[in-house]
């Protein structure tokens, strides 16, 4: 005589809900398993945050963030560049009364020109420059005045002092070489563009250098120009203070 088999009491209404339940979290994480994985293969890596971020690739809509995180890790700013084709040397910590150069490199190739040659910049600094140079100043001069721009002239990156030269106060992001002040540009035309002389034209020269301030505060913390006081009437301040204004 076969055994004799125990009887199944039937599952009550709250264990099948339960159980129901459980099966559409499981097909629910499938589904979204397989989203990520086709989202991962064919979306452009610029649009992913969890994707490297790349000098060389178009902006997307995760550029930003990945940026941020880039200059706050002076490793994988330094790495970024170095991916990216520019060649920089490391600067050592140079330290005098209240300032430092700490976080600084001095880049020798791979962007548009720098005169003078080379100045002490933060990573940080570098790698806006960076994007600014080859996303933005290079296609803004192509549109808008039909050449290239081969060289940037600036009026430094170091200095030792408060802001504005003052005796006391707060100081200046130049005394971190965490700015850098454009005076004007060299085009492969042979034109030069400056600052000073055609910021406030209504023309393509003035056009072209609203659109690169303005298209600079995706790069850069800190971006003063002539409209925002007259000790700014004669260049670019593109810095990574702690303060975002663009002006």
């Amino acid at each position: 005589m076969p055994p004799r088999l125990p009887t199944l009491k039937p599952a009550s209404p709250e264990a099948l809900a339960f159980g129901s339940l459980w099966a559409s979290l499981l097909d629910f994480g499938v589904v979204v398993m397989a989203l990520v994985a086709a989202v991962n293969l064919w979306a452009p890596p610029q649009d992913l945050p969890w994707k490297p971020l790349s000098l060389d690739e178009p902006l997307g809509m995760a550029t930003a963030i990945k940026f941020a995180r880039a200059t706050d890790d002076p490793e994988l700013c330094r790495k970024i560049l170095q991916e990216g084709g520019v060649a920089f040397v490391d600067q050592p910590v140079r330290t005098e009364r209240f300032c430092t150069t700490e976080n600084s490199v001095r880049v020798t190739s791979g962007l548009t020109r720098l005169a003078p040659a080379g100045p002490t910049i933060t990573c940080p600094v570098a790698l806006g420059y960076a994007f600014w140079s080859r996303h933005v100043l290079q296609p803004a001069a192509q549109e808008t005045l039909g050449a290239r721009v081969t060289q940037v002239d600036h009026y430094g990156s170091y200095s030792c002092r408060n802001v504005y030269g003052r005796e006391s106060g707060r100081p200046s992001e130049h005394a971190r070489a965490n700015a850098l002040d454009v005076a004007g540009f060299r085009l492969s035309d042979g034109r030069r563009i400056t600052v000073a002389g055609d910021f406030r034209r209504e023309d393509e020269r003035g056009a072209f250098l609203r659109r690169v301030r303005d298209d600079a505060c995706g790069f850069f913390h800190g971006v003063l120009s002539p409209d925002y006081n007259a000790a700014h009437r004669d260049h670019l301040h593109l810095d990574f203070g702690p303060y975002r204004i663009c002006r």
